[in-house]
């Protein structure tokens, strides 16, 4: 989970919203998708063609922030043929009155005596004894200005009522008005409705502003049914919307994402009707679900005195109001055509918005600055990027000077586009035609700098921020820390985050998006750091969204008893987790196979009355099913039954793929058919969970089954669901079907280990050994080999058909690629050994040794092996590790090292590790004088090989069939071919002689005893 607290697109109709895909600058759907919208549009500003600039105009751009500009002030940005978008710029008058944001005031100027009361007022807490200087003396417009220029809603009543207290007032709509939207923007209802039953009273009727204030009022708080509501009561108090009023409401459901309501309402507007009930009410979802007040239910909102207080128009007014109703019109305004344009736009009719531009100019109605920035983002964000460059252009013809949102426009579409040149173009020019960046200008830029690790062009626009005194707005520090965090540089993340924080705080949201920079990467430790040092004031405490990230940061780094010990913490600290906290943590000890504590947590979150999600009962499904607890997955199972909570194919997927694994056919099935029953379909890697669980039992016809029903599937049958096959058909011996798939794996070059390894399986077991020895060639030549298994199961083919180098070269192969060799493959070596002359005491020695864990015994097989095969250099490299050792081991190790030094001629080597055998103490061993003899021989030092047999023949030695050989084979490789004679007949002499003298104390047993 990646928290962001807000994107540039996510500050309302300033930061440009947009769909989530731009199309490519240049895609084709610009002129086949909408090709009305861009004809209508040129036709009504009076275009020829769209594409009129002098293509040989290539811009000249540098600046001192190391970004492309162009010598004279930008306005005009077009797009030419290709890849790239360049922003090409002319001079333009742009006022250079303009204030900086930071200097900008909102204060209005008044003449007369106005500044210095409402200084006064500004200064004083006693409001009424600031005005009773002026009792008498304020006429009503000097009364309006003083309302409107309060600062809060409650300094607004406290003037409103001491100028009721007036003797000389006379209640007016024009004050009731301002009153009512401060109440409003305040979210204060009870208080607007007390004014609303107050006005009346006074007989103050409500007027079409009146109405107009309270529908954008109530809007704006994300009440959609009761703003439009409003409109009912003007209609009942016989008032029609004029058109500011309907602009209000078409800019409400436009807002909430009603568009076809928002359409028809002013459809209806325009024929002189207002049908409220064909707005289905009801059924309005507005913003209520992200509003931070309660909204009122329409039943609520109907029993009040809203709608049943106020005095009702004169007949005067009713007849006036009824000549409007029936009268046919048109907007007039250009602020209802900017409404409109956008309306279509975001409801993705761009047609209808063409149209009703084109409309605009036919009536007579200017565009205004806000109408070409409308056009200009519709059309951009629907892929129309050189069109929105041509209505910049027709924009400066009509003496329109872009401002700070068209940059801002095209700066987002150009990011979004991937233009980051031109978008950087964008942003520097609105300071050189003399205009400010502002919030959104600054987080567009930041945001698509620092998602394409561009640091040091961030860093640039960061130290530009500063010199204006700008602070990087809170949204964007997550975004920055993340390119920090992601390029490794965690110093300069820590110096930027210390740097926002020297004057403001952040809110939780943010601290926790900082928290879940880190934790993305694992960095535990950093994360702490921020959430230990984000200090809170006294009586505070952490949010439980902090503590969701900083569980997550200890779940990534897999520190599962440090995010337990925090978990358990929290309720100490004063925050109770939530559903997200839960839910994360089942997961995370789930991921990790730690299932009982992950069940554990399960039943204390429901008992605490929270619902887990269908993802976390699947995870821990998916964790007993790794480690075989079959029987507790479907305990879980049913408890996510009794929780209400809906399984998906996920869930079922786990449960029937661990029945597979366990070979119980029946289970598998049944839950593939509740699965069916709760109107799911079986996917893929069910179907090939059910393929498994068949061949696991030798099922052939149900495999054969869900096989044809994968087929017909997208994408059919995966690499799994083959293997799962070709392994059937192995077991069965069925070898053309078996060859069938073979090759349609190798076509699609899907054939693994495991593919191979079932053919060569099968082929031996048919007697086919030529055939797999070419199978084993094959997976040898192929990327195949990637693990022990694979490689075990070539070495087992070779060494089967006698193929011992090969045997040791695959060996070799695994040591260099760090691939441990496992139980498997230890059984084929030691079969290695065998069939390559080892002597039968030196194997089961070694065998010995090896299942009994000894210090070194693997290593001094795969010495061993590398020996007999002739890969000296290898043996002696893998001897190193325990010859070279201060560690103790057995007398097994010290013969594989006399072995191995014996068989490479370093006979010297070889009788130095003898002595050092002999010095720990270690008795020479029936293997030790084999091995001490061979390394005679290949020494042709006849005296050591003559002590040897002096030794053995004269019984120090228990007489033995293999040392008898090594001794024969040390004079036959000193080419005493005459010793090796008398010893061979030695050897027959001495070995039968035991028998020989068994068999006699046999016979006298039985004459004394018969």
């Amino acid at each position: 989970m990646m928290l962001h607290p807000h994107g540039p697109k996510q500050l309302g109709h300033e930061n440009l919203q947009r769909p989530r895909v731009l199309l490519n600058l240049h895609s084709p759907l610009k002129t086949s998708v909408f090709p009305d919208f861009a004809r209508k549009s040129w036709v009504a500003l009076g275009f020829n063609s769209l594409h009129h600039h002098n293509p040989s105009l290539t811009p000249r751009l540098t600046t001192d922030e190391g970004f492309s500009s162009h010598e004279c002030s930008p306005t005009r940005i077009r797009s030419y043929s290709g890849s790239r978008v360049f922003v090409e710029f002319k001079p333009v008058r742009v006022s250079r009155t303009v204030a900086s944001p930071a200097k900008t005031s909102t204060k209005r100027r008044y003449g007369g005596s106005l500044p210095s009361i409402l200084r006064s007022l500004e200064c004083e807490d006693d409001i009424e004894k600031a005005l009773n200087f002026y009792k008498g003396k304020l006429n009503p417009k000097e009364q309006t200005v003083i309302l409107k220029e309060q600062r809060s809603w409650d300094r607004v009543l406290r003037v409103f009522s001491w100028m009721k207290l007036q003797e000389d007032y006379a209640p007016n709509v024009i004050h009731y008005n301002v009153v009512l939207r401060s109440l409003g923007r305040a979210l204060k209802w009870d208080e607007l409705r007390l004014r609303w039953i107050e006005m009346a009273r006074d007989g103050v009727l409500p007027t079409n502003n009146t109405y107009s204030m309270l529908v954008d009022v109530y809007g704006k708080a994300g009440l959609v049914k009761e703003a439009v509501l409003w409109i009912k009561h003007m209609r009942t108090r016989g008032i029609f919307p004029d058109e500011v009023t309907m602009n209000t409401v078409v800019g409400v459901l436009k807002d909430a994402g009603e568009f076809d309501r928002a359409d028809r309402f002013y459809k209806n507007w325009c024929a002189g009707k207002v049908e409220l009930e064909g707005l289905d009410l009801e059924n309005l979802h507005g913003l209520e679900s992200g509003s931070q007040l309660t909204p009122f239910s329409l039943k609520h909102f109907l029993s009040t005195e809203l709608l049943k207080i106020g005095r009702r128009s004169p007949p005067s007014r009713v007849v006036v109001e009824s000549e409007m109703e029936t009268a046919v019109r048109k907007p007039q305004l250009a602020a209802t055509y900017n409404t409109l344009i956008d309306l279509y736009g975001k409801a993705g009719r761009l047609n209808a918005a063409a149209d009703v531009f084109a409309e605009m100019l036919k009536s007579g109605v200017a565009p205004d600055i806000f109408t070409f920035n409308t056009m200009i983002h519709t059309c951009g964000t629907y892929g129309h990027l050189s069109e929105a460059e041509a209505l910049l252009d027709k924009m400066e013809e009509r003496g329109i000077s872009p401002d700070t949102k068209t940059y801002n426009t095209f700066l987002s579409l150009y990011a979004e586009a991937g233009n980051t040149d031109a978008a950087l173009k964008c942003y520097w020019q609105i300071r050189k035609v003399g205009l400010f960046a502002d919030v959104v200008s600054h987080r567009a830029v930041l945001h698509m700098l620092c998602r394409k690790q561009m640091v040091q062009e961030a860093e640039s626009v960061i130290r530009k921020m500063e010199k204006s005194h700008i602070h990087v707005d809170e949204h964007s520090v997550p975004i920055v820390m993340a390119m920090y965090v992601n390029e490794d540089l965690l110093d300069k993340a820590r110096i930027f985050l210390e740097q926002c924080q020297l004057d403001r705080r952040f809110s939780t949201k943010t601290y926790a998006a900082i928290i879940d920079v880190y934790a993305e990467k694992g960095l535990w430790t950093e994360a702490e750091d921020v959430f230990y040092g984000n200090k809170e004031l006294e009586g505070q405490r952490k949010d439980v969204l902090e503590y969701n990230v900083m569980i997550k940061a200890y779940g990534k780094a897999k520190l599962y008893d440090k995010a337990f010990s925090f978990f358990k913490g929290m309720r100490d600290l004063g925050t109770w987790p939530d559903e997200c906290t839960y839910n994360s943590l089942i997961q995370m000890f789930s991921g990790g196979d730690l299932v009982d504590r992950a069940r554990h947590l399960l039943s204390e979150m429901q008992a605490a009355g929270l619902k887990p999600q269908c993802l976390t009962f699947s995870s821990v499904i998916a964790s007993c099913a790794r480690l075989g607890q079959v029987s507790d997955a479907i305990d879980v199972f049913r408890d996510m039954e009794k929780a209400e909570v809906k399984p998906n194919e996920v869930v079922y997927g786990s449960l029937i793929n661990a029945f597979a694994e366990a070979g119980r056919i029946e289970d598998a099935v049944h839950y593939c058919r509740m699965m069916e029953d709760d109107g799911l379909i079986a996917n893929q890697i069910i179907l090939t969970s059910l393929i498994k669980a068949y061949s696991k039992g030798g099922q052939l016809e149900g495999a054969k089954e869900m096989y044809e029903k994968l087929k017909e599937l997208d994408g059919g049958p995966d690499r799994v669901a083959l293997n799962s096959m070709i392994k059937l058909y192995a077991d069965l011996g069925m070898v053309s079907d078996a060859n069938l798939i073979f090759d349609t794996m190798k076509e699609k070059r899907w054939a693994d280990g495991f593919t191979y390894s079932y053919m060569m399986h099968l082929y031996i077991n048919m007697g086919m050994l030529e055939k797999a020895i070419n199978i084993a060639e094959e997976m040898k030549h192929s990327d195949s080999l990637v693990d022990s298994s694979s490689y075990t199961n070539v070495m087992a083919c070779y060494a089967m058909n006698g193929q011992l180098d090969d045997c040791g070269e695959l060996l070799q192969e695994m040591v260099a690629s760090k691939i441990l060799p496992d139980e498997s493959t230890f059984k084929v070596l030691f079969t290695v050994l065998k069939k390559g002359g080892l002597a039968s005491e030196a194997v089961k020695q070694l065998e010995s040794a090896y299942q009994e864990g000894k210090p070194y015994a693997r290593q001094a097989v795969i010495t061993c092996v590398f020996s007999v095969v002739g890969l000296h250099a290898s043996a002696l490299e893998s001897s190193a590790e325990f010859t070279e050792s201060e560690a103790d081991f057995d007398s097994a190790a010290y013969n594989v090292a006399i072995y191995a030094f014996g068989a490479s001629g370093q006979t010297e080597k070889a009788l130095n590790f003898l002595m050092r055998m002999q010095d720990k103490g270690l008795d020479m061993d029936l293997v030790t004088y084999i091995n001490l003899v061979n390394c005679y021989g290949k020494a042709n030092m006849i005296e050591g090989v003559k002590r040897v047999y002096s030794m053995l023949k004269y019984g120090e030695i228990e007489p033995n069939e293999s040392l008898f050989k090594a001794v024969i084979d040390a004079y036959k490789n000193a080419n005493r071919h005459d010793l090796a004679g008398l010893v061979s007949q030695e050897m027959k002499y001495a070995l039968d002689r035991p028998q020989q003298l068994s068999d006699s104390e046999t016979e006298s047993d039985l004459e004394e005893n018969g």
